[in-house]
């Protein structure tokens, strides 16, 4: 498990952000102010039919926030956090660990859904059907497009 300042440190590497682990950490935790419009509900309108899992990069404070205050990971099967598993995307090693704790017979039986494309491009090198998306509209979308909804 990592803990806040050394996850801010690889994140701040990984992503050349110019900022301090600390002054990282107190902007990040705030980054989740709520839910995103939609979200919730589109989750909701998915899981009786899918299995659904989140993978995020993130550290124990802002997770426990997600957690606690804005209930968002109740929504899913199971999450992985970065902080909780040393590890982070794009690296291919996270997309392999959660294909295992999904026990899913073939990663092509998975979708992937992210903002990055580089976390996109390491999902399908992994062997994901991933996809870029910006925004709950954006997914909702693909969502149609893939004949998901």
């Amino acid at each position: 498990m990592l803990t806040p300042s050394v996850w801010a440190e690889r994140f701040i590497e990984h992503w050349d952000v110019a900022l301090s682990p600390d002054q990282f950490l107190k902007k990040f935790t705030t980054w989740s102010r709520r839910v995103l419009p939609g979200a919730t509900e589109l989750l909701e309108e998915l899981r009786p039919h899918y299995r659904l899992a989140a993978l995020s990069n993130s550290n124990e404070l802002h997770w426990e926030r997600n957690a606690r205050e804005l209930r968002i990971l109740e929504r899913f099967e199971f999450a992985i956090s970065s902080h909780q598993v040393g590890l982070c995307k794009p690296d291919p090693a996270i997309f392999t660990l959660a294909l295992q704790r999904a026990r899913v017979s073939s990663p092509q039986a998975v979708m992937f859904f992210d903002d990055l494309a580089a976390n996109v491009a390491a999902a399908k090198a992994a062997g994901l059907r991933a996809y870029q998306v910006c925004g709950v509209g954006a997914l909702r979308a693909r969502l149609i497009s893939e004949q998901i909804l």
